[in-house]
């Protein structure tokens, strides 16, 4: 009589406690060759919320599982990818976007459960990590700023990195966090719907954004002077603006998924003060001339009519049309007096950020721009365009100010792949401008 073989699966991750920018090596041994398994994740993120994920795999020969190695064969994710099982998460209450914990100094946790036909199972854990050991964490409010700053464990000084979010409001701490455990002080500057500052993006004064910068060069200490601003989608908007108006402040410019135009309020808009078409920023008083500004070519609102999804991305390309007002709108990029890094998705469904980085490029090219300009575009990648590794799954969301919702793009494999591209591209960008080394992860396979 034949005795059955028996599964006694084994988890080994390698490294098991890391950044959360390192890749994994996921293997699951001791199955019965040819065995099928699934492999589930779950993680709590945001508030509490629980986030998951599940794929089934076929044991090979030696009844091993290795995701660096092996595409699933049916579940949330139908490619090679070593991190699939944390980036293909989805909320399990189906609602939450946040995919952030709430302190970053404490580690993401996700708990990897393995189990086979016959019920064997195993679990083991992995940890993602914002900010290596001995990161400094302090938050700022002081001469009227309002953000946190994240210092090096090293001794400095070192390069600083200003961090702007974007529609979204708020402090991007996690970003800032990254960046200081790779080696940058980094100041992530709040400049609406942070604690003190007003709840939406209608005019914003950019002197609030001259004093962070003004700050940045004498209380931060910056190796050779260098002050960088990072900024994400309306940040990318206003990195380009604050580079372009204030060139002796900001040594390069780190734009991702950026407008090129000065745009209205949008979504981010105080209903009271003009909503989608009020102003966003102010210099001097003044508001600044933006591509809704009595717009002559378009005749509709992105919000009206057809589902949001599905008319929001069209309003950009329709505004461009009146070429006067584009013009009067448009960010005079060519003033910048530094490096200039673009990151874009080509399948960006909430603003055209892919044509946007390309008219900035064109226009630096034809200025004779002398420093260095480099344009990151991904392939099925969206407008949510991330830190590895986190979830990607969010293609349609509700936005966090107007609470109307709006479309992202991309496919979940795509930006997670864009999430991996881009962080090292601003990891290699940043080394170059600034004459460090050392500072990257570890190169990845596969996302």
């Amino acid at each position: 009589m034949t005795t059955k073989p028996v599964s006694v699966p084994v988890f080994s991750i390698e490294p098991v406690d890391a950044l959360i920018d390192e890749p994994r090596r996921i293997v699951v041994s001791g199955l019965v060759p040819d065995e099928r398994v699934a492999i589930s994740a779950r993680t709590l993120r945001g508030n509490g919320v629980e986030w998951m994920s599940q794929a089934s795999f076929m044991a090979d020969a030696d009844g091993v599982v290795d995701l660096s190695r092996d595409a699933p064969v049916g579940g949330d994710y139908a490619r090679v990818a070593p991190m699939g099982p944390v980036w293909s998460q989805q909320p399990v209450d189906g609602t939450s976007n946040e995919i952030f914990p709430i302190d970053v100094m404490v580690p993401l946790r996700t708990l990897l459960t393995v189990e086979t036909v016959d019920g064997a199972s195993a679990d083991a854990e992995l940890l993602q990590r914002f900010a290596s050991v001995g990161i400094g964490r302090r938050e700022i409010r002081e001469d009227g700023l309002v953000g946190t700053l994240f210092t090096p464990a090293e001794p400095g000084p070192h390069p600083v990195v200003v961090v702007l979010n974007g529609s979204g409001g708020g402090i991007n701490e996690p970003r800032a966090a990254l960046l200081a455990s790779r080696g940058y002080t980094a100041f992530a500057l709040g400049y609406f719907k942070a604690p003190g500052l007003s709840p939406y993006i209608t005019e914003t004064p950019l002197e609030y954004l001259e004093a962070g910068l003004r700050y940045a060069h004498a209380k931060l200490a910056p190796k050779d002077g260098f002050v960088a601003l990072s900024g994400q989608s309306r940040g990318g908007e206003l990195a380009l603006l604050l580079g372009a108006t204030f060139p002796n402040l900001v040594s390069a410019v780190i734009a991702f998924v950026p407008g090129a135009m000065v745009h209205g309020a949008q979504g981010a808009g105080d209903p009271a003060r003009g909503g989608w078409q009020g102003v966003t920023w102010t210099r001097n008083g003044e508001a600044l001339p933006h591509l809704w500004d009595n717009n002559s070519a378009v005749h509709w609102h992105p919000w009206a009519g057809a589902v949001p999804p599905t008319r929001h991305h069209s309003v950009f390309f329709e505004g461009l049309k009146d070429t006067e007002l584009a013009a009067r709108a448009r960010i005079p990029v060519e003033k910048i007096a530094g490096p200039v890094l673009l990151i874009s998705g080509r399948d960006d469904r909430a603003w055209p950020s892919s044509l946007y980085s390309r008219m900035v490029v064109s226009t630096l090219r034809r200025h004779n721009h002398p420093h260095l300009v480099r344009h990151l575009d991904f392939d099925d990648a969206g407008h949510a365009i991330n830190i590895p590794v986190v979830p990607s799954t969010q293609l349609t969301r509700e936005h966090p100010v107007s609470k109307v919702p709006y479309t992202n793009g991309g496919t979940p494999a795509g930006n997670a792949a864009a999430d991996v591209g881009s962080w090292r591209g601003v990891l290699e960008f940043l080394g170059e401008v600034t004459g460090t080394t050392g500072k990257l992860p570890n190169a990845p396979a596969d996302t």
